[in-house]
């Protein structure tokens, strides 16, 4: 399921290795997961819904 999809993360991470970080992949849902744990559990949200999670986080 997460193989095939290209993953993206924040820019707010910086370029250390850290390990405090998420990535998300956007097609017709959007999966978010741990990005130093990329083998483990994703959530799954409806695109809609991550577009209104995003919208309130930039408040």
């Amino acid at each position: 399921m997460t193989l095939d999809r290209s993953w993206r993360k924040s820019t707010y991470s910086g370029s250390t290795d850290s390990g405090t970080c998420v990535e998300v992949s956007l097609r017709q849902t959007a999966l978010v997961r741990d990005s130093k744990a990329s083998g483990g559990a994703v959530l799954a949200f409806s695109l809609s819904a991550w577009r209104a999670f995003v919208a309130q986080a930039q408040v």
